[in-house]
This record gives C-alpha cells, sequence and structure tokens, in this order.
C-alpha cells in the first residue's frame, strides 16, 4: 500500500517483503519499477553516478562548515525563533548594570537541551548560562540547577578522571581501553592505552587511524570510586551501541542507530570503595561517541536556588523541556510522558512547585521555557511577570536568549503551534477529526494563540485594502496593510494574512494562514505591507472532482499581528463565476 500511495523509500526495514508480496500478488513489478527510477533519478540529480569534477558542491570544502558565516546564520536563526510571551510593566529588557543575576533551573547549563533529537554535535555549543555571564561577567552572575526536570530523570555529567582507576590498589588513575578492528570485541586489541575518562566524540572518524571508522569496538575497564555515599544514577551515553557493568553485573544495554541516549540505573555506592567497572563499545554506523555518565547524590538543589535568589537582583529561570522527554521512540517513565511522545502538556509538577516557591521570593523575574513543543504555563502566566518561548535553540541559544534578555536584540518570533490551556480542551489523541484542534478550527480560547508573539516596541496596524472588492475565480488580487511601529524602539514586526472562507460547500477552516512578512521599522516608520491573493490562496480540494477549485462566495482577509481574532483587522472579497 506504501509504494502504491507514492511512498518510494523506507526508513527501515519493511521493504524487504516486497519480493514476498510479488509472489503473493499483491503488487507487481512494474509497480515498483515506478518506484525505483524515481529514486534513481534522484541520485541522478544529486550527481552520485557522476566523476566529481561534474559536480558542483563536491569542490565545497569540508572546512566550510561551522565558519564564522555559519555561526552568525546559527545566532541569527536563533534570535527570531525566541517568542516573547509575555512582558509585564515592561521588566524586559533589563539593564546590563541590573546587578547579581540569579540563574537558575534544569535548562540554564545543559548542552544536551539546546541540541534536541537527531543533531550534529557543535564545537562550541553556548548554554543559556554562558550566555548571560559572557554579557555581564561572571561576577555578576549566581548558578543553581535548582531541580531535574522530572522525578526519575536525573541530571548527569561525564564520570571525571578522579573517580576513575586501572587497579583495585588505586595507584594509576584512568581506566584501561582494548581497541579492536571489529564490532565484537573479537581477537586481540590492535591497541591497548590507558584514557583519564571515558567522554569521547569521535564524529564520523575513528579513534585510531588503524581502526575503521565503521567497524570497531572498545572494552575499557577499571575501577569507580565514588565521592560520596548514596543512591547514584550511574550509565552512558553512546552511538551505536554498548553495555555497562558493574562488579561483574550488566547494569545498562543500549542500542541505537538514529541518536545517542542516555541509559542509565540507579544504584547504591559507598564512597572511597573501589567498584570493578566494564564499559563495552561497539560501532558500525555514522558518528561514534562514547560516554560514561552519572549523577552524583547530596547536593540540596532546592535550597541552592533559593538562596542564590535571594542574594541577587533579579532572577531568570530557565525551566521547559527536554530531548531525553520528548523524542522518537524512547524509554520514558516519567508522568506525563510515554515513549518520547506527552501524555498531557503542562510543565511536570516537580518544575511548577519549584517556580512557585522562586515566585514567593517577590524578585523581578523572567521564565525562559526551552522545549521542542507547546507547554501548559496557565499558573506561571498569571504571576510570573515575564516569559520567553526559546525553544531548543541549538549552538548560539545561550547568545541568542541573553541578546534579547538584555536588549541587544529587539524579539520578533511568533509562536508556530497553539499554546492550549489544557490537554482537556482537545478531542482524544486517537480522534483524527481536525475538529477543534489547531487553530484552524479551535473554538476554545488558547493559553498564546498560533502566530502570537510580543516586542519590546508596539505597531499600529491600519484597516486592509484590496485591489479590487470583486473578481473572477480565477483571478487575482493585492491586499496592502499599514504597519506603523508606534514605540520608542526599532523593531521587526511579523505582519501575517489569514482568509476564510465565508459560503464554502465543505467544512473549511475558521481562518488559515496564507501569508507572512516579516519587516523592520524605526520608531515612528510606517511601511505598506502587500500580499498577493491567487487562485491558489482561495481554493480547496474537491473530492468528488479530483481537483482542486475556487468555489464562488465571500471570503473575508483578515490582516494581523496572530491568528487571534482580538489582533486582527478585516476586510471582504467576492468571488463570482469566471
Amino acid at each position: 500500500l506504501a509504494v502504491k500511495s507514492g511512498t518510494d523509500l523506507n526508513c527501515g526495514n519493511s521493504y524487504p517483503a516486497l519480493v514476498q508480496a510479488v509472489a503473493d500478488g499483491k503488487i507487481t513489478e512494474q509497480e515498483i519499477d515506478v518506484s525505483v527510477k524515481r529514486l534513481m533519478m534522484a541520485r541522478m540529480k544529486l550527481g552520485m553516478f557522476d566523476p566529481d569534477r561534474m559536480v558542483p558542491w563536491t569542490d565545497i570544502p569540508y572546512g566550510i562548515l561551522d565558519s564564522e558565516k555559519h555561526r552568525e546564520l546559527a545566532l541569527e536563526t536563533t534570535r527570531k525563533s525566541i517568542v516573547l510571551l509575555k512582558n509585564e510593566n515592561s521588566l524586559l529588557p533589563f539593564s546590563k548594570n541590573i546587578g547579581k543575576v540569579a540563574v537558575i533551573g534544569p535548562n540554564a547549563n545543559d548542552v544536551e537541551v539546546l541540541l534536541a533529537n537527531y543533531n550534529g554535535i557543535p564545537a562550541e555549543p553556548v548554554t543559556p548560562l554562558q550566555g548571560i555571564i559572557n554579557k555581564i561577567g561572571e561576577d555578576n552572575v549566581i548558578y543553581a540547577r535548582g531541580c531535574d526536570h522530572a522525578p526519575n530523570l536525573p541530571a548527569f555529567e561525564p564520570v571525571p578522571g578522579s573517580a576513575l582507576f586501572t587497579g583495585q590498589d588505586l595507584d594509576q588513575p584512568g581506566i584501561t581501553g582494548q581497541y579492536y578492528s571489529n564490532q565484537k570485541f573479537e581477537g586481540d586489541p590492535v591497541f591497548e592505552r590507558i584514557d583519564e575518562d571515558i567522554n569521547f566524540y569521535w564524529w564520523e572518524e575513528a579513534p585510531d587511524d588503524s581502526l575503521d571508522d565503521d567497524n570497531f569496538s572498545i572494552q575499557w575497564t577499571g575501577y569507580l570510586v565514588p565521592p560520596v555515599s548514596g543512591t547514584y544514577a550511574l550509565g552512558g551515553e553512546g552511538m551505536n551501541g554498548f553495555t555497562l557493568s558493574l562488579e561483574g553485573e550488566q547494569l545498562v544495554r543500549s542500542f541505537d542507530i538514529h541518536h545517542a541516549l542516555k541509559r542509565y540505573k540507579s544504584v547504591e555506592l559507598e564512597a572511597g570503595k573501589p567498584y570493578k567497572i566494564q564499559v563495552k563499545y561497539f560501532e558500525f554506523h555514522g558518528d561514534a561517541s562514547m560516554k560514561l555518565l552519572w549523577s552524583v547524590p547530596g547536593e540540596d538543589l532546592e535550597a541552592n536556588a533559593l538562596a542564590a535568589a535571594r542574594e541577587s537582583d533579579a532572577v531568570v529561570m530557565f525551566m521547559g523541556l527536554s530531548p531525553r522527554l520528548e523524542g522518537e521512540e524512547m524509554r520514558v517513565e516519567v508522568e506525563g510522558f510515554k515513549g518520547g511522545d506527552r501524555i498531557d502538556i503542562d510543565l511536570p509538577d516537580l518544575q511548577q512547585d519549584f517556580i512557585k516557591k522562586i515566585m514567593a521570593l517577590n524578585k523581578p523575574t523572567v521564565l525562559v521555557i526551552l522545549s521542542g513543543s507547546a507547554v501548559t504555563v496557565n499558573w506561571e502566566n498569571d504571576h510570573v511577570p515575564a516569559i520567553l518561548e526559546a525553544w531548543y535553540g541549538g549552538q548560539a541559544a545561550g547568545r541568542a536568549i541573553a541578546d534579547v534578555l538584555f536588549g541587544d536584540y529587539n524579539p520578533a518570533g511568533r509562536l508556530p503551534v497553539t499554546f492550549y490551556k489544557s490537554v482537556d480542551d482537545l478531542p482524544d489523541f486517537t480522534d483524527y477529526n481536525m475538529a477543534n484542534r489547531t487553530y484552524r478550527y479551535y473554538t476554545g480560547e488558547p493559553l498564546y494563540p498560533f502566530g502570537y508573539g510580543l516586542s519590546y516596541t508596539t505597531f499600529e496596524y491600519g484597516q486592509p485594502e484590496l485591489s479590487a472588492r470583486e473578481i473572477e475565480s480565477g483571478q487575482e488580487v493585492t491586499v496592502s496593510v499599514a504597519v506603523t511601529n508606534t514605540g520608542s524602539l526599532a523593531g521587526e514586526e511579523v505582519v501575517q494574512l489569514y482568509i476564510r472562507d465565508d459560503e464554502s460547500s465543505v467544512t473549511r477552516p475558521l481562518r488559515e494562514l496564507k501569508g507572512f512578512e516579516r519587516i523592520h521599522l524605526e520608531p515612528g516608520e510606517r511601511k505598506n505591507v502587500e500580499f498577493r491573493i491567487t487562485p491558489k490562496e482561495l481554493e480547496f480540494y474537491d473530492t468528488e472532482l479530483q481537483e482542486y477549485a475556487v468555489e464562488p462566495g465571500t471570503f473575508t482577509i483578515y490582516t494581523g499581528p496572530s491568528s487571534n481574532l482580538n489582533d486582527l483587522q478585516s476586510t471582504i472579497l467576492s468571488v463570482i463565476p469566471e
């Protein structure tokens, strides 16, 4: 069915079954040939069968990656994606002379959170903590993690070399690594060495030129000595697979060809006692990486964060989600999450409770949410004066967030999804009808609507004007709207065009985004923004005629800064038969 419907390429192991499907008469070789020809044509267009001299992009040097131009593009992308959700009494932007700033939260200094899933590893990622330090100086920043993302999701750090030894006598620090030229630890190792720790990212290469970058394995053995007694989360993260054993018992086994996932187990360890440890890692595809990780018990995260907030002149909380909570086919045993999917859309209770304790201190406070999807923050919207949605911002996230917080960039991001008040406002997850889903069909009041976002300045919209109020169904028309920066700061505004079919014979969206343009305006400056409305913007797919068509009738044309009706100005376009 997939092949017949046009799915030419399968990322997985389903299509070998096509051989049997042909034998069973469910599909013909001729039908498969359609996909094969399209795939081969794509490869030919990419130059995969041509000499390098005939393929223009083979001349692009590998060294251009992570160039200064690319880093600036990453910064610009992240800046433009940040959405200012609330800014009560113009709390933001902060002055760089604000004094002490408490930087708090599980997302404040976590590189993994910046990168989401299916990601590369940047050379110099900047966390929010580092971005703020770079902006106002280390002496003006007090950092405390405050809390974890959720229960059963400990914060990890690489096991340091100070906790690893080659022998039980603890004379030689480090851990012994045996490096093999195959994936199965077979035969004699190619070489053996003492590694300071297990914290490697080899990219697309191998640990040594003597090894095949997609066919090697490593066995590390030694002793782990904990600094304090208590319950540790002990595990690892690696591409493609690894096992971790302690005192001869296997704690963790991991295998994933798509992305590295943290695997761990909780264990009771005694301070100063040597524990025999073994890590076996193998690589056969793509990038290679291996890290031995743990979470050390004993620190009172909440008390330290409350103390930091009390000593500060302002607080910035970095809360939200993590790619360890939301992603594809993940083992997540946390309330509100299942297998990488989300069962509800609230912040985890642990974070909500922590935020309330910080807010009770009555400090000027900003909440920065890092997430890959919409998060319900109803209480926070009522009680926290300033809120930013910064998503998983990539390598330049910390720098971009600091630019927004301290006024070196005026935010203009807009929400690409609706932020609902509760999952209870939505139909059942298994109901595939679009009724009451997304801004196009949702009839309730969202927490933040699709297309929403604030600025440090203000904008005023004029009434949209059509070049013609009546057109034939095959014609096009233009709509223009005047936008004025009525504030005191220069800034960008995202002007949005929505259209509603008022007289459709079928169910169509309440309104539908059909265009947008980001413009820059100096204080007092005014610009006219113009959109073309062609038949494509008015048409729908007629299932009976099996084609796209424009129905005669009236269409409401909206322009404004978001999908919220209260933010939109409108005019009426009449379409008559050709």
